[in-house]
């Protein structure tokens, strides 16, 4: 390992050269308090920036180890270190530094979303964080002296101000760490008590704007309160303002309808339930809305490709004997995308689906009476949502939350009904039950045979290649929605739990990873996605990249769920499966 002067001496040497010569920083230097290692240094200006890590000794650090020796706490802990990182950074950087991406420092932070990531390490022994930097230019020629600034004078005072105990809000990192560990332990209650997700009394759900993430002003946003009847209180790992339970709104398994009339919160509690499978930064108002973890969101998906899926259940006698046991698709209808997303979901083993009729189509959730009388089922392939949704959850354990404004008919099969009015909700499954039992509709059941099982299909490996011909691996995130994977455009514009750019990335990168690893012909894509979450758990996301170098970081990653890498799988155009 070299020294800091070492590094000096060498910037010295290189000012003014090409920037070619920046490659010669390549390497781990010693500084008084903090390791660094310059692990990628970028091909030009204008290039992806280049790679470093900063590392402290845990003795120098003196992080408690409460904070970080349990999973959830570490997960609170780091995300917490990464914020303080990327506030330390836009206070002291000067960034902008000529040309291209010249003093650019950067680190991978998260939203409301609190996510595992690839951008900070903390273990007994240190805490590492991963950066990226932009060395200096003037158009292509090294600008030493500000390289110099950059390496020695802001580096060092971000690591002081975001990394060393001493100087952190010690309160709110607690908060943090103590936080995703309440947040695991009232997910892991879930199942004990029989429900699919819970909602705390008082949170704020509602976001300030369609574009944002961020709470709505709690002077303006109605304060969540749970109904009696669904009142429930679940423990805490650690205490909050000394109570060591919560109270909230606990919604059961089976079929749960949310009703109401335009603009009185219906989607908005969808939205923070489809959000509750991943914790909130304390303060979000959102950060004790806890959804089970195997929660899907639904929706139509015209245009979206269908690759062989077993869409019977939903769909069956197409017209022209087209086969609906097999079904394949380059450009599906609402209906037939909105079957294959519930099939696919249930194949990798979703337990709860979220469902907003006014991102679904009209024809897959009901046929109603007057439809039945004048088309007959003769003439319809379709069997609606409303005749299979209690089923999957006889059959399959699979409950589902329906938004739904316009039908009544769902008051016949649901379980539970919550009617919300000017953002409260209210229990009123009687009131339902009741009008539906009143009110005849004359609707008949269209389902046509028992539904038993999912046909499982087998990915087959030739059909994914991620390089662009003979040129080497391609694999980018294009925003938080498009993955480029080799010559294929992988849309997700519709797979609404990818929540970050980072995961956008991650999987793509677990794609290739999953295609060169355990795709064999002969598993499916339910034990692919298995062992990949296993090899993820046991690994940690710095080993899906593939192109890594000695210690080179991939410290742009945040950790996928089996079902958005399986989503996109199935939306890879050029996926090719054998059914099992």
């Amino acid at each position: 390992m070299k020294s800091q002067n070492d590094l000096r001496q060498i910037i010295h040497r290189i000012d003014g050269r090409g920037y070619k010569a920046y490659k010669d920083l390549k390497g781990a230097y010693r500084f008084p308090f903090f390791t660094l290692f310059i692990d990628h240094v970028q091909g030009d200006p204008f290039a992806a920036p280049s790679k470093i890590r900063l590392r402290i000794p845990m003795d120098t650090a003196q992080i408690p180890a409460d904070l970080f020796s349990r999973p959830q706490r570490r997960l609170g802990s780091s995300d917490f270190l990464i914020r303080s990182l990327h506030k330390a950074i836009l206070s002291v950087a000067k960034m902008h530094r000529g040309t291209g991406k010249s003093g650019l420092i950067s680190i991978d932070v998260g939203g409301q979303e609190i996510l595992p990531r690839a951008a900070l390490i903390i273990n007994e022994n240190f805490v590492e964080a991963r950066m990226e930097i932009g060395l200096p230019a003037r158009g292509r020629t090294i600008l030493g002296r500000e390289a110099q600034t950059m390496l020695f004078e802001e580096l060092p005072q971000i690591a002081q101000q975001a990394l060393l105990w001493k100087n952190l809000d010690q309160t709110r990192l607690r908060r943090f760490a103590f936080y995703t560990e309440n947040y695991s332990a009232i997910q892991a209650q879930l199942t004990d008590h029989h429900l699919i997700a819970f909602v705390a009394d008082n949170a704020i759900l509602p976001r300030e704007s369609g574009i944002s993430q961020k709470p709505m002003s709690p002077a303006e946003a109605v304060p969540f309160r749970s109904p009696d009847e669904l009142r429930v209180e679940l423990k805490l790992a650690n205490p909050v303002h000394g109570q060591t339970t919560i109270s909230g709104m606990g919604i059961p398994e089976g079929i749960t309808l949310i009703v109401g009339g335009g603009f009185h919160g219906k989607s908005t509690l969808l939205k923070a339930l489809e959000r509750g499978v991943y914790p909130h930064v304390p303060g979000d108002g959102r950060e004790y809305v806890v959804t089970h973890p195997a929660t899907v969101k639904i929706r139509s998906e015209d245009g979206r490709r269908i690759e062989k899926t077993d869409i019977r259940p939903f769909i069956n006698h197409l017209p022209r004997g087209k086969d609906a046991k097999a079904f394949c698709s380059d450009d599906a209808s609402g209906s037939t995308s909105q079957s294959a997303n519930i099939i696919e979901a249930l194949e990798v083993g979703a337990s709860v689906f979220l469902i907003d009729e006014d991102t679904s189509a009209t024809n897959f959730m009901i046929r109603d009476a007057r439809m039945q009388a004048l088309v007959s089922k003769e003439f319809e392939p379709i069997t609606p949502l409303i005749d299979r949704i209690h089923e999957m959850y006889e059959h399959f354990g699979v409950s589902t939350v329906l938004v739904m404004g316009g039908s009544g008919d769902y008051f016949s099969v649901a379980d539970t009904v919550i009617l919300m009015r000017e953002y409260a909700p209210f229990e009123v499954t009687g009131q339902a039950k009741t009008i539906a039992h009143n009110v005849k509709i004359g609707r008949k059941t269209e389902r046509e045979f028992d539904w038993q099982k999912i046909t499982e299909r087998i990915p087959l490996p030739h059909s994914f290649d991620a390089s662009r011909g003979k040129r080497e691996v391609k694999i980018e995130a294009r925003g938080l929605h498009a993955i480029q994977f080799g010559r294929q455009t992988i849309d997700l514009q519709n797979v609404e739990q990818v929540v970050d750019i980072s995961q956008t990335r991650a999987i793509g990168y677990a794609l290739h990873f999953i295609s060169t690893h355990w795709m064999d012909g002969q598993r499916t894509i339910r034990e692919v996605m298995e062992l990949a979450a296993e090899f993820l758990q046991e690994n940690g996301l710095d080993a899906l990249n593939p192109f890594r170098q000695g210690d080179e970081h991939p410290g742009q990653f945040a950790l996928p769920r089996i079902f958005e890498i399986a989503a996109a799988l199935n939306r890879y155009r050029q996926l090719k499966v054998k059914q099992k």
